[in-house]
């Protein structure tokens, strides 16, 4: 199918084929149709089937009539961090560059007045965190009464980050007559239950499975010894191995990105590190040089796992098995992105049975295990390991708490009347000699 059959204007055909594209995604063909309708929309897709596109698209088809009002946005779309709106904002300018509609971005690390210059214009589209919006709303400086579309991105990620009794205070905020859309790559309960709350006659779009991983990906399992020191050499081993074009390196801690992050510089690598703790600038500047390849690797925490639209990335590598195994699908699902063919590597520790048994649970199938037996506890190792525990367990025998054994012994002596030999209970040697 081609997008010519999705009741998109000239303006926007032309666009997207600017930009190289040519046919819709399943989220794409099934909800850019139901949107141009005016149905509310609740999607369930996992992360890199083209969501962004499948409301973008028709957004800027329905504001292409009307004029915005200052204070006022026509439309908000609502993103749980500052990478996904920016990346959001980047989809409008790319698809609507033949559109006169103004667009703002309300994120933190952006300076109020800047904000507050834009929408005292007026703007056709406000893509915002909900921190962030909330704050101008309080201020005064935006009213969402003349709302005509909202758009909840990443439903399920704003769970996790706290953001849904924000998101329930600004759905309060919106008018009767407006048209919602939601887009999650999974669906709790609680998402569910405010999907019931604000979707009127909602059309339900699935286009996988929540708990699947896309076709186009080859996964592997690396299974290495419980030693950072050794995770390490077998990931140099594998970013050197692989024809690795360019990759993501996801860990489950700050600290991790960081040793890790400087770890492969010493080691002559191309990379960067993102993470929560870095200020927004730098965090964007960094995207910005892996996306133009000025940086070949990625080191990142589960800030980058989630809709970031990073194109033709080749390899994701788990340094460390995540602990929430949807978080995995959301890892891999950056790479092997629109019908591209993907790499994705997990090292596993016998650390992590925990956290593998529970995604291969939530995955419905075994992971396939690729071996490198240099990066695994040799035999010579392992009765290494075992005599030291042998040595440990010697050693507390004779620990001080051998002594709480001898003095429960001498009081369960007492308690059965027989003689109990200590200090002060013997006679002297003297005292026995004769004469």
């Amino acid at each position: 199918m081609s997008f010519e059959y999705l009741g998109l204007s000239d303006e926007i055909l032309s666009a997207l084929k600017d930009a190289g594209y040519s046919e819709p995604t399943p989220i794409q063909a099934k909800a850019i149709p139901s949107i141009l309708q005016g149905r509310d929309i609740l999607g369930i897709a996992q992360t890199g089937t083209g969501k962004t596109a499948s409301f973008t698209l028709p957004m800027i088809d329905i504001l292409s009539q009307g004029r915005a009002r200052a204070r006022m946005p026509r439309s908000l779309i609502l993103e749980p961090t500052r990478e996904l709106a920016a990346q959001v904002a980047e989809s409008f300018e790319k698809y609507g560059k033949n559109s006169k509609l103004t667009m703002a971005l309300l994120i933190g690390g952006v300076a109020f007045a800047d904000q507050e210059r834009l929408l005292d214009r007026g703007v056709d589209v406000l893509i915002a965190t909900p921190g962030r919006l909330l704050d101008h709303v309080e201020r005064g400086r935006v009213m969402l009464t003349g709302t005509e579309v909202l758009v909840v991105d990443e439903a399920d990620r704003m769970l996790d980050m706290g953001f849904i009794p924000d998101v329930e205070r600004i759905c309060k905020l919106m008018p009767q007559t407006l048209q919602t859309l939601f887009f999650s790559a999974t669906m709790p309960k609680e998402i569910k239950q405010l999907t019931d709350q604000f979707l009127k006659n909602p059309k339900t779009i699935e286009v996988s499975p929540p708990s699947s991983t896309a076709s186009t990906i080859t996964q592997k399992l690396v299974p290495v010894a419980a030693h950072d020191k050794v995770k390490r050499q077998a990931l140099r081993h594998l970013l050197r191995g692989e024809d690795v074009k360019n990759g993501i390196i996801f860990c489950n801690r700050k600290k991790e990105v960081k040793v890790v992050c400087k770890s492969l510089k010493i080691h002559g690598f191309s990379v960067g590190e993102l993470h929560g703790d870095l200020p927004q600038e730098t965090r964007m500047e960094i995207l910005s040089q892996f996306k133009g390849g000025e940086i070949q690797f990625l080191v990142a925490s589960d800030v980058a796992a989630r809709g970031l639209d990073i194109p033709s990335v080749s390899h994701v590598f788990n340094f460390d098995i995540p602990t929430n195994p949807e978080d995995y699908v959301h890892r891999i699902g950056r790479t092997g992105r629109a019908g591209k063919e993907g790499h994705a590597f997990t090292l596993s520790t016998p650390r992590d049975k925990k956290y593998l048994d529970a995604l291969i649970k939530f995955l419905g199938k075994e992971i396939e295990e690729e071996i490198y037996p240099e990066f695994q506890n040799k035999p010579e190792e392992r009765k290494k390991t075992s005599a030291a525990r042998k040595e440990r367990k010697t050693r507390d025998d004779h620990s001080p708490r051998q002594s709480k054994k001898k003095k429960s012994s001498r009081r369960d002596a007492a308690e059965k009347d027989e003689p109990v030999i200590g200090m002060g209970d013997h006679i002297p040697a003297f005292l026995l000699r004769d004469g």
